[in-house]
């Protein structure tokens, strides 16, 4: 008896192992304002139209791709089954507004919700250094098309006040920086919180003692702390997508 409970104990636990190990990352492409544009795809596996999936957009740093997110995040999200989707800047050195969003980034996902069952009313952004720039910005931007916005190591300027406060929504922050960030310093980041409470936003901020900008080391407890507050968030009407003319 004890023999065929260790042994249904192993089996059950190979299912579980291989069935984490079969959601696949996918490298795809779509063509996005005339130009050929690539991003990084995992799909849950028990997402289905009965039970559509939640969907985090992934948006790296400078100098990276966006495997370079997809593969601190994959773990969680096979976990969590949750979509995720890591699409390339243009440039790697930078996100830059009207070339890679937010059209290409509406265009990425309109192409996922037309193959699979995402549930459209849960879908977020996580970003990390310039990544999380464009996050900030794009949460603004499209504040009722996302659910809410979590970022590690990004700041807003001291000058786009008027960008949040001609949001349409008060979309939920959350911000994750270190104390001794050498590119994001934390009067900054403490600058970027008050600028959207003063507008009415709720924001969230962690500030990590003794870390520094280096995202990768500590990427599962940062990934965590942001889908904690994350998965909650939830439209309440189908997500609403503004079109931008930028020069």
């Amino acid at each position: 008896m004890m023999r065929r409970l260790i042994l249904a104990v192993f089996v059950l636990s190979c299912g579980l192992s291989m069935s984490v190990a079969a959601q696949k990352v996918s490298r795809e492409t779509i063509e996005s304002q005339g130009k050929k544009r690539t991003y990084y795809l995992m799909v849950p596996q028990n997402a289905s139209a009965d039970h559509p999936a939640p969907l985090v957009l992934l948006l790296h740093g400078s100098g990276h791709n966006g495997q370079s997110l997809m593969d601190k995040w994959k773990d969680l999200g096979a976990k969590e089954g949750v979509f995720l989707a890591a699409p390339d800047a243009f440039n790697p050195e930078g996100w830059r507004t009207g070339l890679d969003g937010p059209d290409f980034l509406h265009d990425v996902l309109s192409e996922v919700k037309t193959k699979y069952p995402v549930d459209q009313r849960r879908m977020y952004v996580f970003g990390h250094s310039a990544g999380a720039v464009f996050a900030l910005y794009m949460g603004l931007f499209e504040s009722e098309y996302f659910a809410a916005i979590a970022i590690h190591a990004g700041a807003l300027r001291p000058t786009d006040g008027d960008v949040a406060a001609d949001a349409a929504r008060k979309i939920p922050f959350h911000i994750a920086v270190g104390t001794v960030d050498q590119y994001f310093p934390l009067e900054a980041v403490r600058a970027t919180r008050d600028l959207l409470v003063k507008n009415g936003f709720s924001v969230e901020l962690i500030e990590m003692k003794g870390h520094d900008h280096w995202y990768y080391d500590l990427a599962p407890k940062i990934n965590a702390t942001a889908w904690a507050f994350l998965k909650d968030k939830k439209l309440t009407a189908d997500p609403q997508y503004t079109e931008y003319s930028f020069k």
